[in-house]
């Protein structure tokens, strides 16, 4: 099966499938060569199937759409596996050939005529596909979104008249500002304890490494000894 003529598009012929409802699906034909090319559209089930056009002639680099329907079907095929095939017939045509001219006897092989064939399949898909949600879920995603509607609202209301009774509320600069105050605040707080610290710190070395108490105990022991002394003169 050669394909250098025309080209088929798509590779398969997909018709909406639906019980009593008749269905319609397209196929187009370019031209691919600079020459006129003449075609012809047959299927294995006549019948069943009505092709517009039937047969006609493409253009160089032109194109042509085919629509085939399909009639009513009664019943649901197995697996909806469907047998039924295509074939479209092509071969170069000379200048002056009209649609009228187009005969069968013209896609007859012979040796001094190339005659392409390209055959379809037909494929049936769903005309109405089911919802991936039901209707029934839908309606309460629905209900749900009015009740989140109706509570962002109550809690707008209710906000706005506790701003009215309250007063004026700080924005969030002015909450911000009053934290970074306060950070500041027990910083500098920190700092001068640590001022502190050190500055003991220097005293006690400064007594030769005794504890301020130590120091202490050995003043009043010298506040005592020389009291008693003095006494004793006395």
């Amino acid at each position: 099966m050669s394909n250098t003529l025309l080209r088929v598009y798509p590779s398969e012929l997909k018709l909406p499938f639906e019980l009593k409802k008749a269905n319609s699906g397209c196929i187009e034909l370019i031209n691919k060569t600079d020459e006129r090319v003449a075609f012809k559209v047959k299927t294995t089930n006549p019948k069943k199937y009505a092709v517009r056009p039937t047969s006609g002639i493409v253009p160089p680099g032109g194109s042509c759409g085919i629509t085939i329907t399909m009639q009513a079907p009664k019943e649901i095929p197995q697996d909806y596996h469907c047998k039924d095939k295509f074939l479209v017939q092509s071969v170069v045509v000379q200048e002056g050939i009209t649609n009228k001219d187009i005969v069968p006897e013209m896609f007859s092989r012979a040796p001094d005529r190339v005659v392409e064939e390209f055959k379809l399949r037909v494929v049936y898909i769903a005309a109405n596909p089911p919802s991936p949600v039901p209707e029934e879920d839908e309606e309460e995603i629905a209900d749900a979104d009015v009740d989140h509607e109706v509570f962002r609202q109550t809690m707008i209301h209710a906000a706005s008249r506790q701003g009215h009774a309250s007063g004026s509320q700080p924005s969030y600069d002015e909450e911000v500002s009053m934290v970074s105050s306060e950070v500041v605040k027990y910083a500098d707080e920190n700092k001068k304890l640590q001022q502190e610290l050190e500055l003991l710190r220097e005293r006690s070395q400064s007594f030769g490494g005794f504890s301020p108490k130590f120091v202490l105990f050995i003043f009043l022991l010298f506040v005592l000894v020389g009291y008693l002394m003095t006494g004793r003169k006395v």
